[in-house]
């Protein structure tokens, strides 16, 4: 069992029952999956920018992305509808709480001037958005491999059922929030 886990089943829970005054441990918010999606706009003129997104998102989260295509087509951007221009990894289980105890104690410790991540970017139902400029603040990425700077956006999705519940189960599970 992952380490973040363990801290979840162990400590988290009951913390959460005693604050949100639950009657049932079942009633105390849990993180479902994280959808990590990396848009590659360049995918349009260049193919093979695609297969290098592919190729790190597998790196960092153990697991084989799918291509997402274009719903519609933008005469101005040359994209027919259909086009493959990104990737995206759904996690659960015990790859999730890895991907997340690497993305909280590793990786965004390593932004540059980082004072913590927003706490607003709640959606009103519990769930989490994060938004990261580059995929260089991961330890597994090769810096001299890399041949373009991607950003990448990470979902949270717990089943809390206010923003408020779901902000103390992502503090107690040591994300860096702004003070």
């Amino acid at each position: 069992m992952n380490r973040l886990q363990e801290k979840y089943n162990n400590s988290i829970v009951s913390a959460l029952v005693e604050k949100f005054e639950y009657t049932s441990v079942m009633e105390a918010p849990k993180v479902v999956k994280i959808v990590v999606n990396m848009g590659v706009g360049d995918a349009v003129t260049n193919i093979k920018a695609l297969d290098d997104a592919v190729a790190e998102l597998t790196q960092l989260t153990g697991q084989k992305p799918i291509i997402t295509k274009a719903k519609k087509s933008i005469a101005t951007y040359k994209l027919r509808e259909g086009m493959p221009i990104g990737c995206k990894v759904t996690l659960r289980g015990e790859r999730m709480y890895q991907f997340l105890d690497k993305l909280v104690s590793i990786a965004l410790p390593r932004v540059r001037d980082f004072q913590g991540v927003s706490n607003k970017a709640f959606d009103g139902r519990g769930n989490y958005t994060l938004g990261v400029k580059e995929q260089l603040i991961f330890p597994e990425i090769n810096y001299d491999k890399v041949n373009r700077v991607r950003g990448m956006d990470i979902v949270i999705v717990t089943t809390a059922n206010t923003d408020l519940e779901a902000l103390e189960l992502l503090t107690l599970l040591g994300m860096p929030f702004k003070k």
